[in-house]
């Protein structure tokens, strides 16, 4: 098993399948095409299994969400959008170091489900940047050298799209992580993509929405590792396959490229802000002999 930091992921991967091993690898496979193709090389010759998180596709709910668009369920897929994120993580500068980001920590588990779904990108558009530039690792102020905030478009050719915003930015949400709009209906995706929580179904001809909940509550999210156990057992290929991982690899850095190489059209004129009036809230005085704040409480000035 490969849980180093993702500049190393690539070349203890195929150390290991050169030496003959089974390798589980944790996302991403690699960090630059070059190392991440010497290793799809090298699974496809080694004796032993090469298997590239995330393990999403093994969940009960994508898999079932899977069989009901090719089924043709919601008809043929058209739009798609999906969301992953969080504050950040605090116990490992390699996050935020070059080779590190959200974009291939977290980014990668949206594009492997919509890659799933749809097939490959043929296009890519993104803005992917740093929104914190300072951030506190294990008691210490680090310089992020790392992207932490993105949203890609994804064009699937046939005029399918889909987008992705994902971050070390996002503190909290309630929404569905895939939402896929079909022809005659709607699949959504609850919970997020690595830990699913059952989904919706909207049909045209029913005129209403299913709620279905999760199949295995209880499905880890690092199923994959069992998953390669069952395969070497039984001698089988497994159902996450590298050239799916090497495809999300491939992706992520033309959307690094497309952020630093494209010129959007800006408008040459200030735009002013609305006249919204908000009502200041009522002055309060403190009580008399206040009682000392909790610790743990933040403390907020009054509003004037």
């Amino acid at each position: 098993m490969v849980l180093t930091s993702m500049n190393q992921h690539g070349s203890l991967a195929r150390a290991a399948l050169e030496a003959g091993k089974h390798v589980l690898v944790e996302k991403p496979m690699s960090t630059s095409l070059e190392e991440g193709r010497a290793l799809l090389e090298a699974s496809a010759t080694a004796p032993g299994q090469l298997v590239c998180a995330p393990h999403i596709v093994l969940s009960p709910t994508y898999r079932e969400m899977h069989r009901r668009v090719r089924d043709g369920e919601i008809g043929e897929l058209h739009l798609a959008r999906s969301r992953y994120g969080w504050s950040g993580p605090w116990w490992g500068r390699w996050f935020y170091e070059s080779g590190g980001g959200a974009l291939f920590d977290l980014g990668v588990y949206n594009l492997t489900s919509l890659c799933g779904f749809f097939g490959p990108v043929r296009r890519v558009t993104a803005m992917v940047g740093t929104a914190v530039p300072k951030r506190e690792v294990t008691g210490e102020l680090v310089t992020a050298r790392a992207d932490d905030n993105a949203h890609i478009v994804l064009d699937f050719g046939n005029a399918r799209f889909a987008s992705i915003a994902t971050g070390f930015t996002m503190q909290q949400y309630r929404s569905p992580a895939i939402e896929l709009y079909g022809a005659t209906g709607v699949l959504q995706m609850l919970g997020d993509d690595w830990a699913p929580n059952g989904f919706e179904q909207w049909s045209n001809a029913r005129g209403s929405w299913e709620v279905f909940g999760e199949r295995d509550p209880h499905s880890p999210w690092t199923d994959g590792l069992r998953h390669l156990v069952d395969c070497v057992e039984n001698g089988t290929p497994t159902v996450t396959r590298p050239e799916h991982a090497f495809h999300a690899l491939e992706v992520m850095l033309a959307a690094k490229r497309s952020a630093t190489e494209a010129r959007g059209n800006r408008g040459n004129k200030p735009l002013p802000r609305p006249r919204l009036r908000h009502p200041h809230p009522p002055r309060q005085s403190p009580p008399p002999n206040p009682r000392p704040p909790h610790p743990l409480t933040p403390q907020t000035p009054n509003s004037p």
